[in-house]
């Protein structure tokens, strides 16, 4: 009676274990195996489907195989009732109507999830894709960046360092200005004008002597928001002071045309020179030749000028049309410098061209997204480190990088360009002279990072003619208005001037 257990009352408890520990599992995954079980067991005939009890023990046994599969995985536990039920004899029914014997009601039983593989091997043969895009990009990811540090170091590696400057301005220190706002930067950029190497098609080769073609004192507030240019003329009268050479000799001080101070004692001697004309404190300095400007702007597809008259200038290697048009870097280059054939012939009228390109330039490479565009800044810093020397504080990539995106949020009416107010010098109308106290006076504002302001040249004598005659307001309580001078900005359009 004990082996006659009737289907509805489960399978037969396990002799080895105690009456009530028979683990639900166990129970619901095989038959036991008994003797005389396998003789109970009947084949079912071709055509006709199995007993009830029989079909659930055919379905559940073909679905869970062995002990150890039983044991290692109850999943089938979830799935299959307790007993044999309607839901047993369906999945019986599904398994062996269409096909006889063991062997194949095992294939038909595995449709169920629980008899899915557990080990994972199906999934890892369906992944191999995952495993080699993992590996490509890693790849790629270390090309880029080997690519990266390639460019970087050649960029950093353009720079030339004027290790020279710095020691013999050290030698002077206690002569220089103290910074008055630590966070403004005051930085000389010196425009070379030696003949020597590439240039020497410029002019005649007098032996690779230095000479500055343009100087410009760039003033940077402390809270970035505004940048002032301010032209230093090349033949304006100063004191420039005792210098080095390059042969260790010292040269005597003396009153003579600043660019003589760059050629007699380099860098080092025109910051001087300039430290001492004005009391602002030099923080770096930056000399750029002739190529560096050319390949410059070329690298931002050239500059849209417009010329109210044509130009034939052979000496500036220069012949244009009047009219709107983009010049190339080396037509750039003859514009700026060009001076007999265009205006007056002053060099205060050619020191107002280079400041209304260089805005334009400064205009395009922000209106075309170069700063924030690495493929775009690529060709321009590769252009300009070229062809840069500057001081240690600046050598670097970085120290440049860190430069230009402390300026990118500065507006483009806020970058602007004048020249330190000049007149004829009395002695030598060829010559040019400090106009005081206006000078003074903006020296004071950017020695303290203090505002100025800067108009075209029609607009300040219409404003100048309007102020005369009237009272002097220097005793009312209000606020003391922002130095105006006659200059540009970098938002300034050359085609309407």
């Amino acid at each position: 009676m004990d082996a006659d257990v009737t289907d509805s009352a489960g399978t037969p408890a396990d002799p080895d274990l105690p009456a009530g520990d028979t683990p639900q599992g166990r129970s619901q995954g095989r038959s036991q195996e008994e003797p005389g079980a396998a003789d109970s067991k009947k084949e079912p005939e071709p055509g006709k489907g199995a007993p009830q009890g029989e079909a659930a023990d055919t379905g559940t046994e073909a679905g869970s195989g062995t002990d150890s599969d039983s044991d290692d995985g109850d999943d089938s536990d979830a799935h299959v009732p307790q007993g044999s039920g309607d839901d047993g004899k369906a999945d019986a029914d599904a398994g062996t109507d269409s096909v006889d014997g063991e062997g194949e009601g095992r294939a038909a039983g595995a449709q169920t999830w629980a008899d899915h593989p557990k080990d994972g091997s199906a999934s890892r043969r369906k992944r191999p894709w995952l495993r080699w895009a993992a590996l490509g990009a890693s790849f790629l990811v270390m090309i880029s960046a080997g690519a990266g540090w390639w460019l970087y170091k050649k960029l950093d590696g353009n720079i030339t360092t004027d290790t020279s400057a710095a020691a013999e301005l050290k030698v002077y220190e206690k002569e220089r200005p103290t910074p008055v706002v630590m966070d403004a930067q005051n930085i000389l950029l010196i425009g070379s004008d030696s003949r020597s190497g590439d240039n020497k098609k410029y002019g005649r080769d007098d032996g690779g002597s230095q000479r500055s073609d343009t100087t410009i004192l760039l003033h940077l507030a402390a809270d970035r928001k505004s940048a002032t240019a301010v032209s230093l003329p090349r033949d304006l009268m100063v004191e420039v002071p005792k210098c080095r050479t390059g042969d260790d000799k010292e040269t005597r001080e003396q009153f003579t045309q600043f660019n003589s101070a760059f050629e007699l004692g380099g860098t080092a001697c025109t910051i001087r020179t300039v430290e001492r004309l004005t009391g602002i404190r030099i923080d770096h300095h930056m000399v750029v030749d002739f190529n560096g400007f050319k390949d410059m702007v070329d690298a931002v597809d050239g500059v849209e000028i417009c010329l109210k008259e044509p130009i034939d200038d052979k000496d500036a290697r220069l012949e244009l049309p009047a009219g709107r048009q983009t010049l190339n870097g080396e037509e750039a280059l003859g514009y700026v410098r060009a001076r007999k054939t265009l205006g007056d012939g002053s060099d205060t009228e050619r020191m107002e061209r280079q400041q209304k390109f260089l805005g334009a330039l400064v205009n395009k490479m922000q209106s075309n997204g170069v700063l924030l565009n690495p493929t775009r800044l690529y060709p321009v810093l590769d252009a300009a480190t070229k062809s840069l020397t500057t001081d240690p504080g600046l050598d670097s990539l970085r120290d440049l990088y860190d430069l230009v995106r402390s300026m990118r949020d500065v507006p483009t009416d806020q970058v602007q360009f004048l020249t330190v107010p000049r007149q004829p010098y009395r002695q030598n109308v060829n010559r040019d002279e400090l106009v005081e106290p206006d000078a003074s006076e903006l020296f004071k504002q950017l020695r303290e990072d203090k505002p100025v302001a800067v108009v075209p040249a029609d607009e300040l004598k219409e404003k100048e003619k309007a102020q005369d005659g009237k009272p002097d307001d220097a005793g009312s309580e209000s606020p003391t208005p922002t130095p105006t001078y006659s200059g540009s900005s970098a938002a300034d359009d050359l085609c309407e001037q």
